[in-house]
């Protein structure tokens, strides 16, 4: 489906909104960006950057003659927003989020958007960055990466194929799940890995000796850790939101230390080979795969 939009109205204009903005100007699909968020310095970087053409004073002056709006805001936000958003959503309006969490997000919408709940099309783009902003955006973040959708029953098909269309225009590869199953998915290989390099380079910064730890870290550190750069903010509202999955993921990672440090207290040096062997074999056949 070929679309275009005359008015996109974004909530949150950072890395993900900024860039899901700047990508659809450059393809050509929306003649005009009305920007909503809270802080007026970023909003007014993303005017000079023409990611937006208007800063919106209000979530009803954002919202009227929209017929695209997308949400990008932490997923604790998206409750309020909708709250203040719901009642000022044109008829042919689309709406299209872009949270790392979907069940707490999907609740929110039913709770909120009424009759419009149709018109909405729950999203994830897998794509990012540990840097936040709209300086971090950039229209072709989500190029050739994967947008999981997540419709609902109610999910109007018009409305479906609109939003799936602006995503395609961001040169996106389309991807359903159940908001249950993407919950999963990302716990394992998205949520746990944030908190893991949150938790290591806090572990670290605590110790008493960490100025000189932190001057020998090399590339291996700061590869392990490069999420740990990442927007607290939005990483406790993520794993807030999906802490039943999370908590599961800890667990069998606990596990696994357990199984490791079994070795290691063994001195079971074959053993360990095997466990490292076996993850970079797996490791390996998923980069050959991307």
């Amino acid at each position: 489906m070929d679309v275009r939009f005359r008015k996109l109205a974004v909530f949150g204009v950072g890395l993900i909104g900024g860039s899901f903005a700047a990508a659809l100007k450059q393809a050509g699909r929306v003649d005009r960006v009305v920007g909503v968020g809270r802080s007026r310095a970023n909003l007014d970087r993303a005017l000079e950057l023409g990611v937006i053409d208007e800063i919106g004073s209000s979530a009803q002056a954002a919202a009227a003659d929209a017929d695209l709006i997308f949400l990008a805001v932490p997923v604790q936000q998206t409750p309020t927003v909708l709250e203040a958003l719901a009642p000022h959503i044109e008829p042919q309006a689309v709406l299209t989020d872009g949270g790392s969490t979907k069940r707490d997000v999907i609740e929110a919408a039913r709770q909120r958007l009424g009759d419009r709940l149709a018109r909405f099309v729950p999203a994830h783009p897998i794509a990012g960055a540990e840097l936040s902003g709209v300086e971090a955006a950039t229209s072709e973040l989500f190029r050739k990466r994967s947008v999981v959708i997540t419709p609902l029953p109610e999910t109007d098909a018009q409305a479906r194929g609109r939003i799936e269309a602006a995503w395609a225009a961001c040169g996106a590869h389309l991807v359903e799940m159940t908001p249950q199953r993407h919950d999963e998915v990302l716990a394992a290989v998205s949520h746990l890995p944030h908190a893991l390099a949150f938790a290591l380079v806090h572990m670290i910064a605590r110790r008493s000796d960490a100025t000189e730890l932190f001057s020998f870290a090399g590339a291996g550190f700061r590869d392990f850790t490069r999420i740990a750069s990442s927007s607290p903010e939005m990483w406790r509202d993520i794993l807030i939101a999906n802490r039943d999955v999370v908590l599961a993921e800890l667990d069998d990672y606990r596990g696994r230390l357990a199984e490791l440090a079994q070795h290691l207290q063994a001195g079971d040096a074959d053993a360990l080979e095997k466990l490292f062997a076996a993850a970079r074999t797996a490791r390996n056949d998923w980069l050959q795969r991307k």
